[in-house]
């Protein structure tokens, strides 16, 4: 590895840390508002630069392009319709959320139906990011920088155990911003890394069609849009099958899985609740919409690129933005990019850390345990508990879990190939039924308590059975199907059993709800844009 490059990924990352720290030096971290949603005085821009680094991956970033350097750019629907689930967000979510002040999303499932509704979804929320999801992000950034700085190789030893190395850099080094931080240092890393995400993620398209056009960009460029053109089509047919995404899922099952995730997801929607106002979190949630208009020419395009340079010679498409970074990054930029990826590796970690203490010390520990360890009524034991003893709690059990997913991670070496894409479906399992319980609860006022948990548990049996009778069928259709479904049973169950009063929304007036005056047309204008992006990667644009 360049001296050069060792030197510019110490730089960069190390200068995230110290503006981080600095940054949040004089926060109030004993608070319960301080360090789980820091202070609610997050603006923006932060939000913005937190939501985009929180989503993205080592994951999407060597997967989508993988999956694009095989097929073509139809897999940008994960980004490029992102963008619509935000102004969602913005327009329709978050200023319910704000309104009643909430923590956590199970908070409010708890306002709207009872406290046995949030512990259930907090659990599933946990499993979700213990057993699957930190120890995956551990692994599969574990991988990418042990390829880049050829860890075996430099140290002497097995692939096994610099894997045990690097998982455990990166897992120290995000506990860190995560327990000992609070969500504001997490908050202000990722808006850093987010600003050399984008400069580094765009300068590979850029580069490797310089490399295409032998030293020139608009060469490469005509190479990119007149040779195999059909690479560059981005809408796939109705019968098409995994990792495409089958046209008419864009707005069913995909709408609905990008709903859940961008409104819903307690590691994504938890920088929101941070916001000082719902302005700024307008601004902000508006600000990564128009950034995952972005995504597809940095998470997708090189992979294309890649095709176009490599051909079919590449055995595993996985390997495609691998290869085409060491290939096409000048030495000195590599070290940069490297840091750039640990940045975004150590946000996934981190963030989805954070919202799992946020969830175990606020949903579970709060009104269950130190109510029974108090010997008290539940009411009385919380109002003894003190953000102080809520911060200690949640840093303790941070650190079990981080150390946990550290143990995890390099085991899923022998995991069998293609379990990363499984799990993703396994969120399936109530990723649905969460989203419906939001929504009905938002429009309706009689749906009982027990019809969220009705739903839940003939989701899990119909989806699960899906896989057995209907194997063939793309996930995302039967989650097209579930989704109204589940809509239908809650208001069913309303209907033959509602609940005996009106529920009425009450503002806590913990931040100002006045929205932002541009919020409306801003949404417009990346609604406008996303469909233009499929207008120009379709047969009637470039794909012609």
């Amino acid at each position: 590895m360049n001296l050069l490059a060792i030197v510019s990924f110490i730089f960069f990352t190390g200068l995230v840390a110290v503006i981080s720290w600095w940054m949040t030096r004089s926060d109030d971290l004993d608070t319960q508002d301080g360090y789980f949603l820091g202070g609610r005085s997050l603006t923006g821009i932060v939000i913005a630069g937190s939501l985009m680094l929180t989503n993205l991956s080592t994951e999407q970033m060597v997967g989508l392009n993988g999956q694009s350097y095989i097929t073509n750019m139809g897999v940008m629907a994960w980004e490029a319709t992102a963008a619509f689930a935000l102004v969602c967000m913005a327009l329709i979510f978050l200023p319910k959320y704000l309104k009643s002040g909430i923590t956590t999303i199970p908070d409010f499932l708890e306002e709207r139906y009872d406290s046995n509704t949030r512990q259930i979804i907090s659990i599933l929320f946990l499993i979700g990011y213990v057993l699957t999801y930190l120890p995956t992000v551990l692994y599969s950034g574990a991988l990418v920088l042990n390829g880049i700085f050829d860890i075996p190789t430099v140290f002497g030893i097995s692939e096994f155990q610099a894997l045990w190395i690097t998982v455990f850099a990166i897992g120290i080094a995000g506990s860190i911003y995560a327990i000992f931080g609070g969500l504001k240092a997490v908050a202000v890393s990722d808006t850093l890394n987010g600003v050399g995400l984008l400069i580094g993620g765009l300068l590979i398209p850029i580069f490797g069609l310089i490399v295409l056009g032998d030293g020139s960009f608009s060469e490469g460029l005509n190479t990119l849009i007149t040779q195999h053109p059909e690479k560059l089509n981005a809408i796939a047919p109705a019968s098409a099958k995994a990792p495409l995404l089958p046209w008419p899922v864009l707005f069913t099952g995909l709408f609905f899985n990008n709903l859940f995730y961008w409104c819903t997801n307690q590691s994504i929607v938890q920088r929101t609740f941070g916001a000082k106002n719902l302005a700024e979190g307008q601004k902000g949630v508006l600000g990564a919409g128009l950034l995952k208009l972005l995504g597809p020419f940095f998470l997708v395009l090189p992979g294309i690129i890649a095709f176009h340079l490599y051909g079919d010679t590449l055995t595993n498409g996985d390997m495609a933005y691998p290869v085409i970074v060491r290939n096409v990054l000048p030495k000195p930029l590599l070290g940069f990019f490297a840091a750039v990826l640990f940045g975004a590796i150590l946000s996934s970690f981190n963030s989805a850390l954070n919202s799992s203490v946020t969830l175990f010390t606020l949903d579970i520990y709060k009104p269950r345990i130190k109510a029974k360890v108090a010997n008290a009524s539940e009411v009385a034991a919380t109002l003894e508990i003190s953000d102080k003893d809520l911060v200690v709690v949640g840093k303790r059990f941070g650190i079990c879990l981080a150390i946990l997913s550290m143990i995890i991670a390099p085991f899923i070496i022998y995991a069998p190939s293609g379990l990363y894409g499984y799990l993703q479906e396994c969120f399936g399992f109530y990723n649905v039924p969460i989203l419906a319980s939001i929504i009905v609860g938002f429009y309706t006022k009689r749906v009982p308590a027990i019809a969220p948990k009705i739903a839940l548990l003939s989701h899990i049996l119909l989806y699960g059975a899906s896989k057995f009778v209907a194997a063939d069928v793309h996930f995302l259709y039967v989650l097209g199907v579930l989704f109204p479904l589940n809509v239908l049973i809650m208001l069913f169950v309303g209907k033959i059993a509602p609940r005996d009063t009106d529920f009425v929304q009450t503002y806590t007036k913990q931040v100002d709800i006045v929205p932002w005056k541009h919020a409306k047309t801003v949404s417009v204008i990346i609604t406008t844009l996303m469909l233009l992006l499929y207008v120009v990667f379709s047969k009637i644009g470039i794909a012609a």
